[in-house]
């Protein structure tokens, strides 16, 4: 039984990278299983790439102001 808990904690290690790369592809608005592949060639590449790309998902791109604050930040 040892043996199953130590496989299952390397195999996490191991693929960890891809994983990161697949969650970080996917926040940022990208396909996960693209990148999650791509790691594999490249894990440690294909980590800074994701993170200095730019995001395209449109409602996490900027902080929304609320309704009373204007654009200046003052309230109206």
């Amino acid at each position: 039984m040892p043996e199953i808990l130590v496989g299952a904690v390397v195999l996490g290690l191991l693929l960890s990278p891809q994983l990161l790369a697949g969650f970080l592809a996917k926040r940022t608005g990208r396909k996960f299983w693209f990148w999650f592949f791509i790691s594999f060639l490249i894990p440690v590449i294909s980590l800074f790439i994701l993170i200095f790309l730019e995001d395209k998902n449109p409602d996490t791109a900027g902080y929304k102001l609320a309704d009373r604050v204007g654009k200046e930040g003052e309230l109206s």
